[in-house]
């Protein structure tokens, strides 16, 4: 079915103008940065739209807000109930204790502590926060049977029009703080919000823009959508990248961004990991997964960006540094740097010694290594992690080992390595 055939929304200039009125007292007008090493490396002028500064340390603040200062006093009154997978949460958090209203914040099992304490402190008493399912999609179906079994207001975390021209000042800003002609704009892309309002900015004011969509590869909900002209619901996802990992996006930002999208393109998450390293290791820049989605999409553009003006919406830096280890393990593993084996050790005396010494090259580290469950002995099969210099290095590796008699099998190719060695 084309479900693009039936669109019933389309967010208005005007509107957009009167969220970002009514936002004033409340959202911070984040800083639109040249980056002089991105901008050096790419041999063009990117500007990174600074949305981990805000107060709540993402966009989402905006929708949330201004989607909450639209509803009638009753609606205040009787209560609000949201899903986020955290920074949707703050936002809402914020709107709750600013407008003193009670909300119910359901939010994934797995959210990183960091975000949940942050929503209880913008929060207060005035939320209660409810840890429900593994994913968005297992919260949000909690969420809506609770605000419709209650007649409580749902504060949708995209799919909503007000959500949609909140998100949509991010656009205004962009276009007001550089009176230069913009050729790029990387948006982030999870439900589809910040993507809709912001491309509908620049179709009115912009039109000229090449506007590029953002996924994570494990969750690529709008690319599949776009590509097969249906808003399909994805069967599984990767859920590193919390804050756009969903297995569907909303009906209106599916057919908003179908039509104002120049493209979309997906992001390995082990590079989205690299790219959280550089920034922080280069820039002094804390960006949470999502928020590096759009940093890590330049690579893909190299010739075409050259030269240009682009801006890359950093979406947010609620990143918790409990997932630190976990990072770094999928940025070695994309980059080629980390590699993990069955190593069969020979039936001979100081097998191990060998493999240390003639088998390892000399800058190669051993960073795993535990024995089958099936033996303690020095010469039974075990799982060693060995962490390279260069990836070039991997393939004179595995030569030795073969030559030696020590390789068992590659295991970087099956799947959920992490979880299992972890």
């Amino acid at each position: 079915m084309d479900t693009l055939k039936r669109v019933t929304y389309y967010p208005q200039l005007s509107a957009i103008k009167t969220a970002a009125d009514n936002l004033k007292e409340v959202v911070t007008v984040t800083p639109l940065q040249e980056n002089l090493n991105l901008s050096s490396r790419f041999g063009a002028n990117v500007f990174l739209k600074r949305e981990d500064l805000q107060q709540v340390r993402s966009y989402k603040i905006r929708g949330a807000y201004h989607k909450i200062n639209s509803l009638t006093s009753d609606e205040l009154t009787n209560g609000i109930v949201c899903a986020s997978a955290g920074n949707h949460a703050q936002g809402v958090a914020y709107a709750c204790r600013k407008k003193q209203i009670y909300g119910t914040i359901f939010m994934p099992a797995p959210t990183p502590k960091q975000k949940v304490e942050q929503v209880k402190m913008f929060g207060g008493n005035f939320v209660d926060i409810q840890l429900t399912g593994d994913t968005f999609d297992d919260s949000y179906k909690a969420a809506k049977y609770i605000a419709d079994s209650l007649g409580k207001t749902f504060v949708h975390p995209f799919d909503d029009e007000k959500i949609i021209e909140g998100q949509a000042t991010v656009g205004l800003e962009i276009l007001e703080q550089t009176p230069e002609k913009i050729d790029y704009v990387f948006v982030p892309v999870g439900g589809g919000g910040l993507a809709s309002g912001l491309s509908s900015v620049f179709k009115y004011l912009s039109p000229s823009t090449k506007i590029i969509g953002v996924e994570p590869a494990g969750a690529p909900s709008m690319q599949q959508a776009i590509d097969s002209r249906n808003n399909i619901v994805l069967d599984t996802i990767d859920k590193f990248v919390d804050g756009a990992a969903v297995k569907q996006v909303g009906s209106l930002t599916y057919k908003i961004c179908a039509e104002n999208l120049s493209e979309m393109i997906t992001v390995q998450e082990g590079k989205v990991c690299q790219t959280i390293l550089d920034m922080y290791n280069k820039e002094a820049i804390v960006v949470e997964p999502a928020g590096a989605l759009t940093i890590s999409a330049l690579d893909s553009f190299k010739k075409d960006i050259e030269g240009k003006n682009v801006v890359c919406v950093v979406s947010g830096s609620n990143n918790d540094i409990t997932r630190t280890a976990e990072i770094k393990e999928r940025a070695l593993l994309f980059g080629g740097l980390k590699h993990y084996f069955i190593v069969r050790f020979p039936q001979r005396a100081g097998a191990l010694k060998e493999f240390v010494m003639n088998v390892l090259g000399k800058n190669d580290d051993i960073t795993f290594f535990e024995y089958s469950k099936k033996t303690n002995r020095e010469n039974g099969p075990a799982v060693v992690g060995i962490e390279l210099e260069k990836k070039e290095d991997l393939r004179p590796l595995i030569q030795r080992m073969k030559e030696r008699s020590f390789y068992g099998e590659y295991l970087n190719d099956k799947p959920n390595l992490f979880e299992f060695l972890t």
